[in-house]
């Protein structure tokens, strides 16, 4: 019996694993349709598609689908997505935005909403928490990028504004509009990055408890399933001892 369990529980993680990986895979096929519809269907013209392509290549996505998805826009039968914005506040004070992209505005305004109520918070006008954070870029790398010291002297070097550094990998931050010319020289000197993206970067962040911070969490993972959803930030913090806590 113990084996059979054994089996059932692997069978699941592995069914969890394969529904993230496909549901990541269909938001990297909306990005790269919509970067090649509101551009040239050329990543080597069009800046917004090259970042949707690199990032899909470094998810090992397949080549296929990253053709399929640019030959969708340039053929002209791809949907028609708006990019929407949701901002609101989850439990404990946390100020969360929520990025869109969705074929139904009504449908995706509904649905995030409902996720906050249910969830702990609430949802407000779009500028409602903005103004908490920072529109900046991000790169991404692996923890086999190199050591802190230097990927921080290349980030320096890149022009980068900021790094953080831990066991799960280096994130770098610089301005939004050198997003592009940072991500190629840190190319240079690191590899490939995992992902290079806008992204929202809290100016300080809420400390919140294991209570708060539980509903906050379910919050967060209940938008993100959400198909229309491509992107969550919120300014919190918690403890190691109450993450490990909640992830028991």
């Amino acid at each position: 019996m113990a084996g059979h369990s054994q089996f059932k529980n692997i069978m699941y993680r592995k069914g969890r694993q394969d529904a993230a990986r496909s549901k990541l895979f269909s938001r990297l096929s909306k990005e790269i349709t919509v970067a090649a519809k509101t551009g040239m269907p050329d990543p080597d013209m069009n800046p917004r598609l090259r970042l949707a392509v690199q990032n899909a290549k470094a998810q090992s996505m397949p080549k296929d689908n990253i053709e399929r998805a640019i030959k969708k826009a340039a053929g002209g039968d791809a949907e028609t997505y708006d990019e929407m914005r949701y901002e609101g506040y989850g439990p404990g004070g946390v100020a969360v935005i929520v990025e869109a992209l969705t074929d139904n505005r009504n449908r995706t305004a509904s649905s995030v909403r409902a996720t906050f109520t249910k969830n702990g918070g609430t949802l407000g006008e779009t500028g409602s928490v903005a103004f908490l954070f920072d529109r900046v870029g991000q790169v991404v790398y692996p923890p086999t990028a190199g050591s802190e010291e230097k990927v921080l002297e290349a980030a320096i070097e890149a022009g980068a504004t900021d790094v953080e550094s831990g066991a799960d990998g280096h994130t770098i931050y610089c301005a939004f509009e050198d997003l592009a010319d940072v991500a190629a020289a840190l190319e240079t000197e690191l590899g490939e990055a995992e992902s290079v993206s806008p992204a929202w970067r809290p100016q300080t962040e809420v400390p919140v408890d294991q209570e708060a911070g539980g509903t906050l969490l379910k919050l967060i993972a209940a938008l993100e399933d959400d198909d229309d959803v491509q992107n969550v930030y919120a300014n919190f913090e918690m403890s190691d001892a109450d993450m490990a806590a909640l992830s028991a």
